[in-house]
């Protein structure tokens, strides 16, 4: 059912880590129509799109989600849930504003002073995918860290879907300023280029099918994006543990679609054998198995690592989306790690607790872009100008590498506007 291989079957690894770059390359094709489309015709090629890829019958006047609609889904949602998502919030807005960048100004030579400022983004679009259930940790994970930042407009895209009551909640508790039934690659267009009734944004979040990965590709330069995110991944190391644990883990994760990856590096044949008895056995548990079964058989692994070292450098080398970590001495293993998109440190700190209401988020960097870029935060939300303040003295004190420096490269014009002030 899952592979059983040994670490030094890279090639393996690494056919798990790209298998979704072919996908966007061809999805890219079937995308840029409707990327050119929405751009030139605006409203009238957003809903001829809409109606045919969410089957619903779009108009100016029920795109939006009305505030009457909006204060109707609360008394449609259970207080249980209600709850849960104000605890959601709650704690991701705390994680944000801790992780939100300060404001400073340091004279560092007489008559030069240098600093930074943060400035919020003016307005942000955040895609929540439709799928089989309303992702509400989606909604919260994008929408509070950018009211967090302070950024003034959120719109909210999502497909259009019959009593999606539990998302208006979510994304009005959230924050969002608005919500429009826009799914798809068309979704990701209007947001980047604005439409008759969308409002264009600075910059669009959140991830998506790999139509909507494709959207935000081709529309990154004209609009911000947060990253190109594809199938969703876990790496276990495990040195010890209880399988039980280990396996529910993977299967949470395998559980997403057919091409989530589960991969567990163990040091410990016994702890590997224990596992895949645990998988097969919670996967006739489960009541939805087709997808876990599925993604495990294609893309999962139980990896079979010499040492902990050797296993660390298999992560790095990875760099998995979510990276948990089961290890004698963690302080030293997290040291030599590098590149993971989150990580979950111990036998109860599990995907799932970040997935929903830990604090930090959950959108996350897959297939490698790890490796460049951690996932997303309040930072994604703000921008940091420099400021410059120089006296007369202080200038002077920089004038002979200035003068130097531009001569070097040819550029009389940079010298002599220090010249003149002289």
């Amino acid at each position: 059912m899952i592979q059983r291989i040994n670490i030094k079957q890279k090639e393996l690894l690494n056919k798990i880590k790209e298998r979704s770059k072919k996908n966007l390359e061809a999805a890219s094709v079937r995308v840029l129509p409707i990327v050119n489309g929405v751009k030139k015709f605006g409203d009238k090629a957003l809903f001829e799109y809409i109606e045919k890829y969410d089957c619903f019958k779009a108009t100016k006047n029920n795109i939006l989600v009305s505030k009457e609609e909006i204060k109707r889904a609360y008394s449609k949602v259970s207080a249980e849930t209600i709850k849960a998502i104000k605890e959601a919030k709650k704690n991701i807005e705390e994680y944000s504003r801790l992780q939100l960048p300060k404001e400073w100004s340091k004279e560092v030579k007489k008559g030069i002073r240098v600093g930074q400022l943060v400035k919020p983004l003016d307005s942000v679009g955040c895609y929540v995918p439709g799928g089989n259930f309303p992702l509400v940790s989606t909604v919260i994970m994008t929408v509070v860290p950018a009211k967090a930042a302070g950024v003034k407009e959120v719109i909210v895209c999502s497909p259009a879907k019959e009593d999606n009551y539990v998302m208006y909640a979510a994304a009005d508790i959230a924050g969002a300023d608005k919500i429009y039934r826009i799914g798809g690659a068309q979704a990701i267009a209007a947001m980047a280029y604005g439409t008759e009734s969308v409002c264009k944004v600075d910059k669009i979040v959140g991830p998506g099918n790999i139509f909507v990965t494709a959207a935000k590709k081709l529309v990154y330069g004209d609009v911000g994006i947060d990253f190109l995110a594809g199938p969703s991944e876990v790496m276990i190391i495990a040195e010890y543990g209880n399988p039980k644990f280990i396996a529910a883990d993977m299967l949470a994760q395998a559980e997403h679609d057919l091409m989530a990856s589960a991969v567990l590096i163990t040091t410990d044949e016994k702890l590997a054998e224990g596992v895949e008895r645990e998988l097969n056995k919670q996967l006739n548990e489960l009541n939805v198995k087709s997808f876990a079964a599925e993604s495990l058989r294609k893309y999962g692994a139980i990896v079979i690592a010499d040492d902990i070292d050797s296993a660390i450098d298999m992560a790095n080398g990875f760099a998995p989306e979510h990276l948990e970590i089961i290890v004698k001495d963690k302080s030293k293993v997290i040291e030599k790690l590098n590149n993971f998109g989150a990580l979950f440190i111990g036998e109860y700190s599990p995907e799932a607790a970040g997935d929903y209401v830990a604090g930090p988020n959950h959108v996350l960097p897959t297939g490698g872009v790890a490796k460049f870029r951690a996932g997303l935060s309040v930072l994604d939300f703000v921008k940091m100008p420099t400021v410059q303040e120089l006296s007369k003295d202080g200038l002077k004190s920089l004038k002979g590498a200035i003068e130097k420096i531009a001569s070097v490269e040819g550029l009389e014009a940079h010298k002599k506007s220090v010249e003149r002030r002289f």
